[in-house]
């Protein structure tokens, strides 16, 4: 009888073995079969290419442009006023081109803040310009997302995503769908 025992119990543990690894190596591979489904958006892309974008660039390149004639006007003031304290500044008295220097000095201190200033504020407006769009963008890409079963979207960026098939690409669709709503 404990023969018998032994071989029933040697049969189970062997049915056991078999059935574990039916469920170790089987099962995984059915669950990865389908995998996540996984998709992009190249988001500057986007944003350079719908008409939003292009608007803002537009707008955002003539405040620039204007600022930049400003910043230009200043500083050939200051190239002239270095001129003429290195061309007449053996005619002038210490007192004169000390007092020239000084306010030389000025000027180009006022310049590197209006320079800074500007820079800030040609960044804001940008961000703000941007931050509307992407807003809208994010419902845009979500309902996608959600439409055609997506678990994951990610952004196309030279160093996030090194490759990925093209039918994976959603900012085609991105492009299409927001200049249809906007």
């Amino acid at each position: 009888m404990k023969r018998q025992n032994g071989f029933v119990l040697s049969r189970v543990v062997i049915a056991l073995g078999w059935a574990l690894a039916l469920c170790v190596f089987v099962a995984p591979a059915s669950a990865f079969a389908e995998g996540p489904k996984v998709g992009y958006v190249d988001l500057q892309r986007a944003l350079n290419e719908v008409a939003d974008g292009k608007k803002a660039k537009k707008k955002l390149k003539a405040d620039f442009e204007k600022k930049q004639k400003m910043l230009n006007g200043k500083q050939e003031e200051l190239k002239k006023m270095q001129q003429e304290l290195e061309q007449g500044g053996m005619m002038l008295s210490d007192e004169t081109k000390r007092a020239k220097a000084v306010e030389f000095q000025k000027k180009m201190y006022e310049l590197q803040q209006t320079y800074g200033q500007l820079q800030q504020e040609l960044a804001q407006a940008e961000a703000k310009a941007t931050k509307k769009i992407f807003d809208k963008m994010g419902v845009i890409i979500k309902d996608i997302a959600k439409e055609k079963s997506y678990d994951l979207v990610l952004e196309r960026t030279e160093s996030a995503v090194l490759f990925a098939k093209d039918d994976m690409d959603l900012t085609g669709e991105l492009i299409k769908r927001y200049n249809a709503a906007n």
